[in-house]
C-alpha cells in the first residue's frame, strides 16, 4: 500500500507514554495475545469491559516512561496516515449523500487505557467507543496478528483500522446505537446474531473505504486486496473456533463466518456503493 508523502491525521491522542506496562498481573505480551482472541471472538467489546475486574486493573497498572522502538514509530505513522485516509474518503462519501462527516479520534495506548466506555486493557483488542467517538488500539496488536494468525501486510493492518472506523460510520448513521438498543432487550443468542450483522456491516464499510482510497489516491499494490481478504478469512468465528477447539459453535458467533466476512468486505471493495451494505434487513441466510 503506497502511502509515501501522505498526510497524517491530527485526530490522534497518543497515550502510549502514559499507559501501564502491566495490568491485572499480566504482561503486555500476554495481554496482546488475549487481545487477538477477544477481538475476533468477543463481539461487542463493551461486554469484555463489563466483565473486567476494574479494581484489579486500577491496582495493577503502573505508569512508565519509555522510548518507542523504530517499529512502533513506523506503525504509529502508518496508522495516522490510514486514519487520515478514512477522513478523506468518508468526508467525500458523506458529502455525496448530502451529509457532513465528523471524524473520530484514534487513541494509541500500551497495556491499558481509560475510555468513555470504561477502563480497558489490551485484552479488549482494537475497539470503538461510541460514548466518546474514539477508536482505541494498542499497536502491538498488529504483531500478534502476524504471529498468531499469519495475517500480515500493511493493507491487512489498514483493514483493522478501517473496520473500527466503520463502527464510527454506523454510529453517525444511527445504526450502531439502534442495534445496541435491540441487543439490550435480547437473550445472548439473539444479541449474538445482531452483533454479527453489526460486524459484517463494519467489514463492508472497510471495503467501501478501500474502494475509494484506491480510486482517489491509486494507493493499492499487487497483493493488497489478498492481504485484507486473507485477514477477513482467518478472523472468521468458525475459523478461529475450529483452530482453537477443533469445532465451531454457530450460536456463539459474534463477528460472522470467514465466508461472510470476506463476502461483505469484497462487496464494499468491488462496488463502492454504500446502499448495498444493509446487513440488518436481509434474511440470515443471505448474510
Amino acid at each position: 500500500m503506497r502511502l509515501d508523502g501522505r498526510r497524517e491525521s491530527t485526530n490522534v491522542d497518543d497515550r502510549r507514554r502514559l499507559s501501564g506496562g502491566k495490568a491485572a498481573g499480566m504482561g503486555v505480551g500476554g495481554l496482546i495475545i488475549a487481545a487477538l482472541i477477544t477481538w475476533i471472538m468477543g463481539g461487542n467489546p463493551l461486554d469484555t469491559l463489563q466483565q473486567a475486574d476494574l479494581g484489579q486493573l486500577a491496582g495493577g497498572q503502573q505508569t512508565e516512561q519509555r522510548e518507542f522502538t523504530p517499529e512502533e514509530q513506523v506503525l504509529a505513522k502508518f496508522s495516522k496516515q490510514v486514519l487520515a485516509s478514512t477522513e478523506d474518503v468518508w468526508t467525500e462519501v458523506f458529502k455525496q449523500m448530502g451529509w457532513t462527516y465528523k471524524s473520530p479520534t484514534m487513541v494509541l495506548f500500551t497495556g491499558s487505557v481509560q475510555s468513555g466506555c470504561g477502563n480497558a486493557t489490551s485484552a479488549v483488542g482494537p475497539f470503538y467507543c461510541s460514548a466518546d467517538e474514539k477508536l482505541y488500539i494498542d499497536l502491538s496488536f498488529f504483531s500478534s496478528m502476524k504471529k498468531q494468525l499469519g495475517a500480515d501486510g500493511d493493507f491487512a493492518y489498514a483493514y483493522v483500522i478501517a473496520h473500527e472506523v466503520g463502527h464510527h460510520v454506523q454510529h453517525l448513521l444511527g445504526t450502531l446505537d439502534e442495534a445496541h438498543a435491540r441487543m439490550a432487550k435480547m437473550n445472548k443468542a439473539g444479541a449474538n446474531k445482531v452483533s454479527v450483522r453489526i460486524e459484517l456491516q463494519a467489514d463492508f464499510y472497510a471495503g467501501i473505504w478501500g474502494h475509494y482510497e484506491n480510486k482517489m489516491f491509486g494507493s493499492l499494490e499487487d497483493g493488497d486486496l489478498e492481504e485484507a481478504i486473507n485477514c477477513a478469512q482467518v478472523i472468521g468465528d468458525n475459523y478461529l473456533q475450529e483452530k482453537a477447539q477443533g469445532y465451531s459453535q454457530p450460536e456463539s458467533f459474534t463477528h460472522g463466518t470467514s465466508a461472510q466476512r470476506m463476502k461483505w468486505l469484497k462487496l464494499g471493495l468491488n462496488t463502492g456503493d454504500i446502499r448495498r451494505g444493509d446487513t440488518f434487513s436481509i434474511p440470515e441466510t443471505e448474510l
